[in-house]
């Protein structure tokens, strides 16, 4: 009784107040809404333009011109012609294609070629000497018999360079531990491991 006096002296039932909140409610976020700013396309054409630039690999200048979409894994290999990286799981998984940047182990198939421009890129063909002599790493490979395949033997003397480099090969569970991105399918590891020993005070040094 009361409710229908209240109605009556206001002029407004619930049912027109709960019907007009709704649809303001649901209006609310359109008025709100800031003006979307037309998208503009990407300019495909000038994505797709080749960039040139300068790589330094094996203390050697190379000028490039890439898709700026280009892996250093793919810059060597394919551009420069340094076929020693090996392309494995072209992932970051495998560890085949490891070469050293700045002295620095990188998985070459996870980088840009354009993100290495003035920095020193060595790959295994860099790794001797000019006189033919091998690198420390290298003949301790030769004589611990540490590949099998060799396959993965690019990758894994780079990283093991790198892991001595970096300090990480004072003890056997060390090199096990800061080697395991590398895969031996052939299962040499202890022979790698050996290597790695053999080569490691040679290797500061060179």
């Amino acid at each position: 009784m009361s409710r229908t006096s209240t109605s009556s002296a206001t002029g407004l039932s619930r049912r027109r107040f709960m019907t007009g909140t709704a649809s303001v409610a649901a209006a609310a976020p359109m008025l709100a809404a800031p003006p979307k700013a037309e998208a503009q396309p990407a300019p495909a054409s000038k994505l797709r333009e080749p960039a040139v630039l300068s790589l330094r690999v094996n203390k050697q200048p190379y000028e490039l011109s890439l898709d700026t979409r280009t892996s250093l894994l793919d810059a060597l290999r394919d551009h420069i012609g340094l076929t020693g990286t090996k392309k494995g799981c072209d992932h970051g998984q495998c560890g085949a294609c490891t070469v050293l940047v700045d002295g620095k182990r990188v998985l070459s198939c996870l980088s840009f070629a354009v993100m290495n421009q003035g920095r020193e890129v060595t790959t295994v063909e860099g790794l001797a000497s000019s006189d033919g002599k091998l690198h420390p790493m290298q003949q301790a490979f030769i004589d611990h018999d540490a590949f099998q395949c060799g396959y993965c033997t690019p990758g894994q003397i780079m990283s093991a360079i790198g892991c001595v480099n970096e300090g990480h090969a004072g003890s056997e569970d060390d090199i096990r531990e800061y080697m395991s991105g590398n895969i031996c399918r052939c299962a040499a590891y202890p022979n790698i491991v050996a290597a790695v020993v053999q080569a490691r005070e040679e290797t500061r040094g060179a």
